[in-house]
């Protein structure tokens, strides 16, 4: 994978958020020369501390043409990361932010063709699936979405996953469209439920340490515990991200996710089980967002053309992140905070 990057002029947006600041980091180890545009909204300049010497770091909104030119400009690789996004207490209770996504990528995505950028890389998310491929199955057996399951011509195939997942179909639309009639390089990349160190309390997998790190009890999880997830570590991400710029150029969609179903109690099981904490009582909150029942990733085509999948087990991958989030909290603050801090960007 290094060898296509030594020397290589590459831009990420939103470069300084959870998923941006790992993916940066491994850039610069591959010997990239990396742009960081974001505008600190969510992300945070600590997650860039290790090499922020290394890289050129500009603060602006992408939305505003002049400061989307000025950082496209003299890149190969843009890697477009920057969105408004959050886990599900966040993108349930801010549609109008969402949809600006559409606003903001369709800036960016013009800023690289007249920069004459090589190739882009658009972060979309598996919220683009149809939510009537997500439901509870009645046979037992869970669906693994397949990239062919999203049409946005087809009625079948467009039903996405609220505000966030129609802007990003939105998105990928708009990078194709590039493809078709200028030839612009690219991929769109879904990302399905990543993890890992850096990541805030609005998603699954930190919202439930930080109310074990407290000690929560009651300890509340959000729906029935039973809807299910394929986590995916941030590490694995990055290197699908790096993967997907170099093999798959056509602007067309592919799956960066996990393959197992796993139902959010059993995430609160081994938080408990590795944090040394297990409360009394467990409450169900069947009134906040939760999303579509189930949720992984078929992968045939990633394999075909990236040769990659993840290499974290989740049991480790979550060992890592309690470790961290445990390591860089202060239990008072968190538990002062919960409530706002479980819907914040």
């Amino acid at each position: 994978m290094k060898s296509f990057w030594p020397g290589k002029s590459v831009l990420v947006t939103g470069g300084a958020s959870f998923i941006g600041s790992h993916l940066v980091e491994k850039l610069v180890d591959a010997g990239a020369k990396v742009r960081v545009a974001d505008d600190l909204s969510s992300g945070k300049l600590e997650n860039l501390n290790q090499i922020l010497k290394q890289i050129d770091f500009q603060i602006g909104d992408l939305r505003d043409r002049n400061f989307a030119d000025m950082s496209a400009q003299g890149s190969e690789v843009v890697f477009h990361l920057a969105a408004s996004h959050g886990g599900r207490g966040y993108i349930d209770t801010h549609p109008v932010e969402c949809v600006t996504n559409m606003i903001l990528d369709g800036t960016v995505f013009a800023a690289a063709h007249r920069a004459g950028v090589d190739r882009v890389v658009f972060a979309s998310s598996a919220c683009v699936y149809p939510v009537g491929l997500q439901t509870k199955p009645r046979d037992g057996k869970f669906v693994q979405l397949r990239e062919d399951s999203v049409d946005p011509l087809s009625a079948s195939g467009a039903a996405s996953d609220g505000e966030y997942g129609w802007a990003k179909l939105m998105g990928e639309m708009a990078l194709k469209a590039y493809h078709k009639q200028y030839g612009l390089k690219g991929v769109s990349c879904r990302i399905f439920t990543a993890y890992g160190e850096r990541e805030n309390e609005t998603h699954a997998v930190i919202a439930l340490i930080a109310k074990a790190f407290v000690k929560m009890d009651p300890y509340v999880i959000w729906g029935t515990g039973e809807q299910d997830r394929n986590f995916t570590y941030v590490a694995d991400i990055a290197d699908g991200l790096m993967l997907a710029a170099e093999k798959a150029p056509d602007c067309s969609a592919i799956n960066l996710g996990a393959t197992e179903h796993i139902k959010i109690r059993e995430v609160a099981e081994m938080i408990f089980d590795y944090i040394g904490f297990r409360p009394n009582k467990l409450e169900f909150d069947l009134d906040k967002p939760v999303g579509v029942y189930s949720r992984a990733a078929d992968l045939t085509r990633t394999r075909e053309l990236l040769n990659w999948e993840p290499q974290t087990e989740f049991s480790a991958g979550l060992r890592r992140t309690i470790d961290w989030y445990v390591a860089t909290h202060d239990r008072q603050t968190v538990a002062a905070r919960l409530d706002s801090l479980l819907t914040e960007r």
